[in-house]
């Protein structure tokens, strides 16, 4: 199969960026409504609609639900580009469609991609209300996990660009959890299943962006989504877009969420997840928090009268300005940044700081800044 060819015959072209909301994926949804596939299942708290989609008639069950988290967006575009292949009339879109039966809740929590937060407009974080089901967008997944009763769950997120592979300087683009069952996050035969599902697009992806998958903890939280369909006997699959090089827009990110989506559908197709594949997954090495934005290193600075050499980092905040997403660099951590990365990195060599304000930097400041007073940082970059 070719992934490449595959993606960039079904990119979605109207959708791109970070910003994502329910006016961006309707008219699309009504265009791959050709045979009443599409419904409304249920409202949010401000009383946008929610979607399902469902295609195929096979005999294999699969559940994938995007932006449960509002303000995470890429799982969201890369389902689309993938439902965009299954609407296709190509001999494997047909064969899969055959065996599978897929229903696919598109954007569980509107309001929050609308506000670009997290949570959902009563300000509580979904993927931490499965027991209490407090919410109606929760309420409406654990119907319809009930109702479908599937096979298999995907359950789709973005991460922070905080995340490395490991304690390497490469960043994890791409990270999967098969998440435990319980508190001793044992490993039954549902939780196998995912594992192993894992392990074989991670045996795929690797030869696309090695070095950049990652894998999640998987420490239990009975609170979690994931952890809960897992409990129930379900094999469920955390898929997380994460940073890649230059690409804040996550439009690479994109395409190797769709590779990863493709893959999942072929191995499970292939029934190729028979056999005990967990020292393949647990060599996934684990993501690690250890990235910053920008970092800048051997930095002078003067503080109560006395000279230092220091090194800080900045990280951009996502902040929604007039419906568009603007990277604002605010200075986020001075010192002990000895075993971080920067994706963008700049060695000071013992060059002065100054700010309009200081002759230090201060944490939450905007990342606008001069050293030695000729070379002036604007957003955390030097501008040109």
């Amino acid at each position: 199969m070719d992934l490449e060819s595959l993606f960039t015959l079904n990119k979605e072209q109207t959708i791109q960026g970070r910003y994502i909301t329910l006016d961006h994926i309707e008219p699309i949804l009504d265009r791959l409504n050709t045979k009443k596939q599409l419904q409304i299942i249920g409202k949010s708290v401000l009383g946008k609609s929610i979607y399902s989609y469902q295609i195929g008639s096979g005999p294999i069950k699969i559940l994938l639900w995007s932006q449960m988290h509002g303000d995470e967006s890429t799982t969201t575009k890369a389902s689309f580009d993938c439902f965009n292949f299954f609407a296709s009339d190509s001999t494997e879109a047909k064969l899969y469609l055959e065996n599978f039966t897929i229903l696919w809740i598109p954007m569980l929590n509107p309001d929050g991609a609308t506000l670009y937060t997290r949570e959902n407009a009563n300000l509580v974080d979904l993927n931490r209300d499965s027991q209490d089901l407090s919410q109606p967008e929760s309420k409406v997944l654990r119907s319809i996990f009930e109702s479908f009763n599937p096979d298999f769950c995907f359950n789709l997120h973005d991460q922070r660009t905080i995340y490395s592979v490991g304690n390497t300087n490469m960043p994890a683009t791409v990270s999967f959890l098969a998440p435990a069952y319980n508190q001793e996050c044992e490993i039954n035969p549902s939780r196998l299943k995912a594992i192993n599902l894992i392990a074989g697009v991670n045996d795929i992806l690797k030869k696309y962006i090695p070095g950049q998958i990652g894998r999640f903890d998987d420490s239990f939280n009975f609170n979690c989504v994931g952890d809960t369909f897992q409990y129930f006997g379900v094999p469920t699959i955390l898929f997380e877009a994460g940073h890649f090089p230059n690409d804040y827009e996550r439009e690479q990110t994109r395409k190797y969420l769709f590779f990863s989506l493709i893959s999942a559908f072929k191995i499970i197709n292939e029934n190729d997840i028979v056999f005990n594949k967990i020292d393949e997954y647990l060599n996934i090495s684990q993501n690690n928090p250890i990235f910053c934005d920008f970092l800048y290193k051997n930095i002078k600075i003067y503080y109560d009268g006395n000279e230092k050499i220091i090194n800080f980092a900045a990280q951009y905040k996502e902040e929604l300005i007039e419906e568009q997403i603007c990277f604002n660099a605010y200075i986020s951590q001075i010192e002990n940044l000895e075993s971080c990365f920067g994706h963008i990195e700049f060695d000071g060599n013992g060059a002065t700081f100054m700010s309009a304000t200081n002759t230090f930097p201060e944490l939450d400041q905007k990342a606008n800044f001069y050293l030695n007073n000729d070379i002036e940082f604007v957003n955390g970059l030097i501008k040109k």
